[in-house]
């Protein structure tokens, strides 16, 4: 099961990717990075919306939906400074190193998180390894701005 984990992972990293690129373009006809991130928002929020229809999901009760964590609701701002970040940023940088350093900043925020288990998140130890795994990702990030 884990293969098939990595590999739907790996999908979602190529996705990523394109959609930076697409967003790029997109904020050329839609007047900005702001406008861009926003329509792409909305793009996904109605193919969202058809899912959620599709699957037939129970809508969730208010008071289900008022026992979260005051940070559950963070998603939201959090997915769309993401993608305004990389409409901004990928014209700038190129794709390769706009993603190696969101990348980069994933891996370390990933290991802080892990070692205390922040978020709700179960524990996994910063090992030396992981580390080290961390600090090549930061290192392969910037070789791929410099070079």
């Amino acid at each position: 099961m884990s293969w098939a984990l990595s590999a739907l992972a790996f999908v979602a990293g190529t996705v990523i990717t394109v959609q930076f690129a697409v967003n790029a373009e997109l904020r050329k006809a839609a007047g900005g990075p702001i406008s861009a991130a926003a329509l792409s928002f909305l793009i996904g929020t109605l193919v969202l919306f058809a899912a959620v229809a599709i699957a037939r999901q129970t809508p969730t009760s208010l008071q289900s939906l008022s026992q979260a964590p005051w940070w559950a609701w963070a998603g939201g701002f959090l997915g769309a400074f993401f993608v305004f970040s990389s409409v901004v940023l990928t014209p700038r940088l190129g794709a390769a190193a706009t993603f190696g350093f969101i990348i980069a900043g994933q891996m370390i925020t990933s290991i802080v998180l892990d070692q205390f288990g922040l978020l709700h998140l179960p524990v996994q130890p910063a090992t030396a390894l992981r580390v080290l795994g961390a600090v090549l990702v930061v290192s392969g990030a910037y070789l791929v701005l410099r070079f």
